[in-house]
């Protein structure tokens, strides 16, 4: 249609939110549907946190509110930043957004000038290539493969980096994998970045606080402090305090940056939520006691679905340092066929026979960007899981 623009034709809806509308629309017709592809936490949001957004409201601060966030919310992030990184920002160097995606987005589109190259470590979250070709960049991908955790070594990066790059997008740990870098592999990778001092650093630090056994979370600045200058430090309250439909993201990094995204903001969404903004004031100064108990759910969960697909013939499945997904490959099931006659010729093939012979809906890897997969998010309850997990061995044991 020549009416719409033609930089909505790079780009393609968002194959999570798909999966999951389609499950909820299964459900909603009265078929036996088991979602494993929603990326949030199936936790309420914790008491203070709903209390102090009540408060917001008989207090009257319902008002509009600076455009990226209120002083008290951007004092809370930097003292977060202090105490659980080791790094120094003022509130001049945060910015606020309508959630952490378009904390990346505004940074993006303040940045990117056609042409622009934008390293994007596969597997990937959905968003990140087709925000980066909405603002007018080019991703360039490198793969991480599942026979080294799917993470990218440095002489991958080093490979990636031209004159035309300008940005690293690092998110760990991953979405969809789990994958977390130990803070001496990222060391590596940040001494690689250290050598090429036009390339820019934007991390993904969302699942910081979702991560098991002995894995510590590390972010690149805090590794390498040579990097703060052209380093952006994204995070956001949407996973570890269960706040994903509050919306609040945020960032911190050089003020040049900050304000250029403050103006994106400003000329698009303006403020976040006012009372969202008061919530997350709370979730970041208030009590931190619940993300431990939390965490061993969420361990238990993940080795509950690790040990039941590693079951399957055909398919492995390796063991995530964090966040709340598995990323089973699937190289051994590709060109079996399905009782109902679907050829298992692509992930995506799978996904679809899934949902449709035994009602498990997940997310193919080739949205991703690396197959054959499937990502199962495992934010429910143990046992739907196990329900899942045991509809999924019947189907792989059916293929033929």
């Amino acid at each position: 249609m020549p009416f719409l623009s033609d930089t909505l034709a790079r780009v393609k809806p968002s194959p999570t939110i798909a999966v999951s509308n389609l499950a909820a629309e299964l459900k909603r017709q009265g078929k036996d549907v088991i979602g494993l592809g929603a990326g949030e936490p199936d936790f309420d949001t914790p008491d203070n946190i709903k209390a102090a957004a009540k408060a917001a409201i008989d207090a009257g601060k319902t008002k509009y509110t600076a455009v990226d966030g209120l002083p008290e919310l951007k004092e809370a992030i930097c003292a977060k930043f202090k105490r659980d990184n080791g790094l120094d920002y003022a509130p001049a160097q945060v910015t606020v957004g309508t959630g952490g995606k378009q904390i990346l987005y505004n940074a993006l589109m303040a940045t990117l000038n056609p042409g622009d190259e934008v390293i994007i470590p596969a597997p990937y979250w959905v968003s990140y290539p087709d925000m980066v070709l909405l603002a007018g960049g080019e991703p360039v991908f490198v793969e991480g493969p599942s026979q080294n955790g799917y993470k990218i070594t440095p002489e991958d990066l080093e490979a990636a980096i031209t004159p035309k790059t300008k940005w690293f997008i690092f998110n760990s740990p991953s979405n969809p994998t789990g994958a977390g870098y130990t803070a001496e592999e990222l060391k590596g990778l940040t001494d690689v970045l250290m050598k090429h001092s036009h390339v820019w650093v934007m991390t993904d630090d969302m699942y910081e606080h979702l991560v098991y056994d002995d894995y510590v979370f590390a972010t690149p600045a805090e590794v390498e402090p040579g990097l703060y200058d052209r380093t952006l430090t994204c995070n956001g309250v949407s996973k570890a305090y269960a706040m994903t439909g509050w919306r609040i993201g945020y960032a911190a990094g050089p003020e040049e940056i900050i304000k250029a995204m403050r103006k994106v903001q400003s000329q698009s969404t303006s403020n976040p939520c006012s009372i969202s903004q008061w919530a997350a004031v709370e979730a970041l100064n208030g009590t931190q006691d619940f993300l431990a108990p939390n965490n061993e759910i969420f361990k238990r969960r993940r080795d509950l679905v690790v040990s039941m697909l590693s079951e399957i013939d055909g398919l492995t499945c390796p063991v995530p340092e964090g966040a709340f997904y598995v990323y089973p490959m699937i190289d051994g099931l590709i060109g079996k066929t399905s009782p109902a006659g679907t050829k298992i010729d692509t992930d995506e093939a799978f996904a679809t026979a899934l949902l449709e012979e035994k009602g498990v809906a997940v997310v193919f890897g080739g949205a991703f960007g690396l197959s054959p997969a499937f990502r199962i998010s495992y934010a429910t309850s143990d046992e739907n899981l196990k329900e899942a997990c045991t509809r999924i061995q019947d189907f792989c044991a059916s293929l033929k």
